[in-house]
C-alpha cells in the first residue's frame, strides 16, 4: 500500500530548542536523541530549523564559538512546512523544488513531527538504497 498523506510517513514528535540556546546545547541534544535536526521554537511558535550541517557549515567552519553562538543566528528561519493531511507528493515536490531533505510537520500552528526524504523513500520503495540507509542504526555504519 502506498502512503498517501504526510501523516502516514512522518516521524511523530519534534525535538526543539529555544532561539537563544547555544549551538553546543543544540548539538548535544541532537547527539542524545540520535537526530540531525531540531526545530527552533519561541514558546509555541516555530521560528526556524537547525541541522547538524548548519552548525558545521554556518558556524564552526567560519571559526565561530559554538558555545556562544545562538541557534537563532544559524538556523534556517521560517522553514517550509507541511501538514499531516498534505499529500506525500506535495512534500516530495517541496523538497525537490527547494533542495531540502526534511520538513517540519505543523498542525494548528504547532510542530507535531518531521518528514524526511528517507521517510518518503521508505514508504514509496522500501527496497531502495535510500530506504535501507534511512532504516539503518547509526551504530551499524561502517567506518569511512
Amino acid at each position: 500500500m502506498t502512503a498517501e498523506f504526510v501523516k502516514d510517513v512522518m516521524t511523530p514528535g519534534v525535538v526543539a530548542v529555544r532561539p537563544d540556546a547555544s549551538l553546543v546545547e543544540a548539538a548535544r541534544l541532537m547527539r542524545a536523541q540520535d537526530i540531525g535536526d531540531v526545530v527552533v521554537t519561541d514558546g509555541q511558535d516555530l521560528v526556524g530549523m537547525l541541522t547538524d550541517r548548519d552548525i558545521a557549515v554556518r558556524a564552526v567552519a567560519d571559526g565561530a564559538d559554538p558555545s556562544t553562538v545562538s541557534a537563532r543566528s544559524v538556523c534556517t528561519p521560517d522553514p517550509l512546512t507541511v501538514t499531516p493531511g498534505d499529500p506525500v507528493t506535495q512534500a516530495a515536490a517541496l523538497m525537490r523544488a527547494h533542495a531540502v531533505r526534511r520538513l517540519p510537520v505543523v498542525e494548528d500552528g504547532l510542530p507535531v513531527g518531521m518528514v524526511s526524504l528517507g521517510d518518503i523513500a521508505e514508504a514509496r520503495d522500501p527496497g531502495s538504497a535510500l530506504a535501507d540507509i534511512s532504516r539503518a542504526d547509526p551504530g551499524d555504519r561502517a567506518p569511512l
